[in-house]
């Protein structure tokens, strides 16, 4: 500790903050971040055939969108980013 006086750990101070888990800024993208995982899992349990291009199309956009948003929205959510990036 430096002396500040204040006695709160980085820990407490991000369960308190904007972007903790006490937020929507935290469990929205925690919550998307199961759409990554259903692609990846199909990616190595399905066929290439069964690949829809208009969902693909879909997500895309949507993954678009919801970029842009997590890019302009104050606090800026780099984990909501993160995840539609990743889609």
């Amino acid at each position: 500790r430096t002396g500040t006086g204040t006695g709160t750990s980085g820990f407490m101070q991000w369960m308190h903050s904007e972007h903790g888990p006490k937020t929507t800024h935290f469990w929205g993208p925690v919550a998307n971040w199961g759409f990554v995982l259903a692609g990846l899992n199909d990616t190595v349990t399905k066929d290439p055939s069964c690949i829809s291009p208009k969902m693909t199309s879909v997500l895309c956009v949507y993954s678009a969108l919801f970029m842009r948003f997590a890019w302009v929205i104050q606090p800026r959510n780099m984990l909501l980013f993160a995840c539609h990036f990743s889609n």
